[in-house]
């Protein structure tokens, strides 16, 4: 018997994306296929690769405050919301848990190496205070009038779907009625830099899972779930979008950037999320991998795969969402986790793109070609990031 004071359930869901903004222009955009990775020059001049930008922004009241990671946070909760009234107790009383990993830090001009002092008189002052990762779940606090807990989460590339889990923790917790959770990370210079000097950017589109595969392409956005107890939806008669059935979180504590070779860590992760959804390795019908298209991410995820889903009768399908729009950092499993909602709302199985030889496993069924079609009762989201921290999150479809 569901206990709904202790079941979790997505009520809403805000993206800004390479496709525009909304979750029905993702989940068409990923549908058709469309691949969103354009070169680099065409945003920086000067750089080399391929990324993928979610354009203009609309521009909000005090825009010299946030960073360009706070307004597509910002922008993601409305989206989340806009089904509700922002002026409601329910959304003052709630909690936010938003996730990045750059943050402000995409506002840094080299003008500032130059002549400090200069820049900081010029309205750099200002620009300074959105820095902090904590800016990012503020910004949207302020925003929106929330009052209630605000949070923030960096731990590199598993950010967003930790903000996930947080948030289903604090629910469990009655922390707060409501929770807004997810992330933001923006495209910049400074990011670009960053993975360059790592030698972990593919010049060309990235094939994740692919034997040939030659780094990831970095792309940008923001994703926000609104989740509450299916006692608190239920109450309010929203409308429910899927069941967050399990989530979990471990850490390889092996090394500052590579992961664990064996997957051992992740396969534990997925192994313990499994477990808190009571679903077997049989039920779940689709992984949104974290495949980010590097030597290393790609083996030992496959290797985590192969352990986790070990007797299953049919190998386990699995593909990377990032061959679409790059791998968004911050926001990547919040995106992700949508990615892995959506596929089960239009009972898709997205492929990767521009995988023609994939890593050879006998437990794994790489996606890629056409769009497959299926019934998805339920669907796992993986993030793993830098420094071994791993998250899983098991979503099930909403009773009838």
């Amino acid at each position: 018997m569901i206990d709904a004071q202790k079941t979790i359930v997505v009520t809403g869901i805000g993206v800004i994306s390479p496709y525009g903004t909304g979750l029905p222009r993702l989940q068409a955009g990923m549908l058709a296929g469309q691949c969103c990775l354009k070169p680099v020059t065409e945003l920086y001049p000067g750089f080399r690769g391929t990324v993928a930008s979610v354009g203009d922004l609309p521009s909000v009241a005090g825009s010299h405050r946030y960073s360009r990671s706070d307004r597509l946070a910002m922008a993601a909760a409305q989206d989340a919301i806009a089904e509700f009234s922002r002026s409601g107790s329910v959304l003052r009383e709630s909690g936010i848990v938003m996730a990045s990993t750059v943050a402000g830090l995409t506002e840094i001009d080299p003008e500032i190496s130059r002549g400090p002092a200069a820049w900081y008189r010029h309205g750099g002052l200002s620009r300074a205070a959105s820095y902090p990762v904590s800016r990012v779940a503020a910004s949207v606090g302020e925003h929106l009038g929330i009052e209630g807990p605000n949070c923030a989460v960096s731990v590199a590339c598993a950010s967003g779907a930790m903000a996930i889990a947080l948030a289903a923790n604090m629910l469990l917790d009655e922390a707060a009625p409501m929770i807004l959770a997810g992330g933001s990370d923006a495209l910049s210079p400074f990011t670009l830099s960053g993975f360059n000097s790592l030698q972990a950017l593919d010049p060309e589109p990235c094939r994740p899972f692919d034997q040939n595969r030659n780094g990831l392409n970095l792309g940008e956005g923001a994703a926000v779930l609104v989740l509450e107890t299916l006692a608190h939806a239920t109450k309010r008669d929203a409308k429910i979008l899927a069941v967050l059935r399990g989530w979990a979180m471990t850490n390889d504590a092996t090394h500052p950037t590579a992961p664990q070779k064996d997957g051992i860590g992740l396969a534990c992760c997925i192994e313990r999320a499994l477990e808190m959804a009571a679903c077997g390795i049989e039920e779940v019908g689709y992984v949104n991998a974290h495949g980010t298209g590097t030597p290393l991410n790609d083996i030992a995820e496959t290797h985590a795969y192969e352990n986790a889903f070990h007797g299953r009768s049919r190998p386990i399908p699995v593909s990377s969402t990032k061959s679409y729009f790059g791998h968004c950092l911050g926001a990547a499993g919040a995106l992700e986790a949508a990615i892995t909602i959506t596929a089960m709302q239009a009972s898709a199985l997205f492929p990767t793109l521009r995988l023609t030889d994939p890593i050879e496993s006998d437990q794994v069924d790489w996606l890629r070609g056409e769009l497959r079609r299926q019934p998805l009762p339920a669907a796992m989201s993986v993030s793993a990031g830098f420094g071994g921290s791993n998250a899983a999150l098991v979503f099930g479809r909403p009773r009838a």
